[in-house]
């Protein structure tokens, strides 16, 4: 089978050492391979996923993900599921009431056909976050995550995520976190392929002994509305 990232790989080891470092570390990496381990996801899969995940590890967000397939029959539920359900029932699953309203508010623009697996594929990760971040609730890195996962945006880079802050102090041996701009700064020779650079860098923060592969943070600080209320 060929591989779909062999032209990004060879790009990214050319325009930084570090990743070419991480990628000749890892010849064997899959970078969609973890996806195997959750549900079959659609659109509104992949945003479920990613508003569940919201300020919780990746270890929290899949026990809360299997209840949630527990309280619904062993599947993910629909957006009109979602709605009939009423929130009260999302919250046995371990949903804040926050996250559990902003699923409802979501359900309802994809029940209304307002959102659809056909109209994120048409259109481009601006107008998508645009779109998304008009929910309460649902700030840039779930939207990014979500180009990630579902769509395959190859261009991506989730500047909010604390794993990947720490990913890159890590890699590039910072005194400390980059702030976002300085994020910004060090991505800017990996154009156009951020998210694969992205996945090296989340796979390194999964390696052993680090704070992410014992189950610690990896999602977002409470900012840029993912976390907090509006």
């Amino acid at each position: 089978m060929a591989d779909q990232f062999a032209d990004a790989r060879a790009y990214l080891r050319h325009a930084d050492p570090v990743l070419a470092s991480l990628i000749d570390a890892n010849p064997d990496f899959e970078p969609r391979a973890w996806m195997r381990e959750l549900p079959k996801m659609d659109a509104f899969g992949a945003l479920l996923f990613q508003i569940i995940g919201q300020q919780l590890s990746v270890r929290s967000t899949r026990a809360i993900l299997a209840r949630l397939e527990g309280l619904f029959g062993g599947h993910l539920p629909e957006p009109q599921e979602v709605l009939d359900a009423g929130p009260e029932r999302l919250q046995r699953a371990g949903l804040s009431r926050r996250k559990a309203e902003t699923l409802r508010t979501l359900a309802g623009r994809f029940a209304a056909g307002e959102f659809s697996d056909e109209m994120f594929q048409r259109s481009s990760d601006e107008e998508i976050e645009a779109a998304l971040t008009a929910i309460p609730g649902i700030g840039p890195w779930t939207v990014r995550g979500f180009l990630i996962i579902d769509l395959d945006r190859a261009d991506v880079i989730p500047v909010g995520d604390l794993a990947l802050r720490r990913a890159v102090q890590r890699a590039y041996g910072l005194g400390q976190l980059p702030s976002e701009q300085q994020l910004l700064q060090i991505a800017e020779p990996w154009r156009p392929h951020r998210s694969l650079a992205v996945m090296y860098l989340f796979a390194s923060a999964f390696e052993p002994g680090t704070e992410a592969a014992e189950g610690g943070t990896a999602t977002p600080e409470a900012r840029e509305g993912d976390a907090s209320p509006r």
